[in-house]
């Protein structure tokens, strides 16, 4: 490492040294506003969330099941995974679409999609039909999937960056509420607006987005990409920093951006596919990537999530209105356990996260497993009553990292030229496990039972090494400083030696606010 003392060192060596202390969140109308463009984006995940557990609670209602010729086997897994196929279709557009034409209106782009798909579903009248919506909410989902989180943690205040970027995944559960309880609610109408109505509200997010994500603020790092720089260093000063573009933060932000594309274009040569795997920094960052992707989807919570009432049936819990009322009491526990863990991600850190999610999902899941056996051996109702409460336990362990981190922590160490197309990687990975899971697990339980539970056992306690090894730890830095993380030395220096003193009349003014924030909080001196 360079000396503290070369220019490297004289550098501040956190964005935290410019921040305001006076600025917060709660009583700053930009930052308030900001927030409020970001929710609108978090919500993409919600669309995601809804689907699954409508899914889940469509399965116990009769009238969708007499509907559609009571599915079962390799049909109801397609029902399931219909929507990843759709998805995997929408794959090799999406990051183009991302890079090209913006953030914001790939965005638009995908829910506009999303809102003819799910008028189609609701209007379905046969199981093809219902079929090919379900493509198609795939489809458009991917496009506004790929684009919403890198648009989320490309304009959030930095502070608040991690946190909030880590809620666009925990805000899965807040659709899968939404859906839960729509369908227990919808449970004793006798006619199929039983199903039709959840079907319906699934379109709700989509149309918010569709009339107002336009008017959102578009990416600083994008604007610059294109050439837009003055646009950009606006849209930074007016939400970071009152509209005040000679702001140390917003200086430090903007050079940091300048600087890390350029890194980026001359230095990495970062353009096209095969730079995903062209340096040890970017294949580091992929053998990571992938494997999260993997372990998202391949840690048990398959089962739960997509199957919940094959598991139900298994245990003796039969009746549909005690199933619903399970499926919704536990989206609201994992809202709960997610949401919390977002706002620790940056006290915590992610190795400790993750690997504590690793530990404890693995202890669950094999507690899961024996209670499981003794139900199936010997019937005993207590068992299965055991089985729920693990799976509420095995869930909260989920929540710590994976529902929370796995897009936040993808995202942030992706450099800019990479990261609409390595996040796209990322969930290609996670539709195929999904489509994997969604056939093989009605299948596989059918065929194995409880023992089934034990290949998830044996697989979580790789995944706990696997991290243990492999896992970078990022908290507390900018995107650009994670992401030089993992290309060395060089990268560090470049994005280091950006000029403070003499690029702009500013600096001198800069430096001066930044000591008086300095001498308000000794701790950033």
């Amino acid at each position: 490492m360079v000396a503290s003392g070369t220019a490297v060192g004289a550098r501040d060596v956190s964005f935290a040294h410019f921040i305001d202390p006076r600025r917060k969140w709660y009583n700053n109308k930009r930052i308030i506003i900001l927030n409020a463009w970001i929710v609108l984006l978090l919500i993409t995940s919600s669309t995601n969330g809804y689907d699954g557990s409508m899914m889940n609670g469509l399965q116990s209602l009769p009238q969708w099941e007499s509907a559609f010729g009571y599915p079962s086997g390799g049909k109801l897994g397609l029902l399931n995974a219909i929507q990843n196929i759709g998805a995997l279709a929408a794959y090799p557009f999406a990051p183009y679409m991302s890079d090209g034409i913006g953030r914001r209106r790939t965005v638009w782009f995908g829910a506009t999609i999303m809102c003819i798909a799910t008028a189609v579903q609701t209007a379905s009248k046969s199981v093809g039909m219902f079929i090919g919506a379900r493509f198609l909410i795939g489809f458009g989902l991917t496009f506004a999937a790929n684009s919403a989180p890198m648009l989320v943690t490309e304009i959030s205040y930095p502070t608040y960056r991690a946190p909030l970027t880590s809620m666009y995944n925990s805000l899965w559960y807040s659709g899968s509420i939404v859906a839960a309880w729509t369908t227990y609610g919808t449970f004793k109408i006798n006619s199929t607006w039983a199903w039709r109505l959840p079907s319906l509200l699934q379109a709700v997010p989509s149309i918010l987005q569709f009339a107002l994500v336009l008017f959102a603020p578009e990416s600083p790092r994008w604007l610059i990409s294109k050439g837009r720089e003055a646009e950009a260093l606006q849209t930074l000063a007016y939400y970071h920093a009152d509209g005040n573009e000679k702001d140390p933060l917003v200086q430090y932000e903007f050079e940091e951006i300048k600087a890390a594309l350029r890194f980026d274009r001359t230095v990495a040569s970062n353009i096209g596919w095969k730079s995903l795997i062209a340096t040890p920094g970017n294949r580091k960052r992929m053998r990571i990537i992938v494997a999260l992707a993997f372990f998202s989807q391949w840690s048990g919570n398959g089962l739960v999530s997509y199957y919940l009432t094959r598991v139900f049936d298994q245990i003796g819990i039969t009746g549909s209105s005690t199933q619903l009322l399970i499926n919704g009491i536990l989206q609201i526990w994992n809202l709960c356990w997610a949401v919390s863990a977002a706002f620790m991600v940056d006290r915590l850190g992610r190795r400790f996260l993750f690997l504590t999610s690793a530990s404890l999902m693995t202890l669950f899941y094999m507690a899961q497993a024996i209670c499981f056996s003794e139900y199936a051996q010997h019937g005993a109702p207590a068992a299965g009553h055991a089985v729920i409460g693990f799976i509420f336990l095995f869930y909260a362990a989920y929540d710590l990292a994976f529902t929370p981190l796995i897009i936040s922590y993808t995202v942030e160490i992706l450099p800019y030229n990479l990261r609409a197309k390595g996040f796209n990687i990322f969930s290609f990975v996670i539709s195929l496990a999904l489509i994997f899971n969604q056939y093989v697990n009605p299948i596989a339980l059918d065929a194995l039972g409880w023992k089934y539970y034990l290949v998830y056992v044996c697989w979580l306690a790789f995944e706990f090494v696997y991290l243990w090894f492999f896992l970078v730890e990022t908290k507390n830095r900018s995107l650009e400083e994670t992401a030089a993380l993992f290309d060395g030395e060089e990268a560090l220096q470049q994005i280091a030696h950006k000029p403070r003193t003499h690029e702009t009349p500013g600096r001198e003014k800069a430096s001066l606010e930044r000591e008086s924030f300095a001498a308000a909080d000794p701790s950033r001196a």
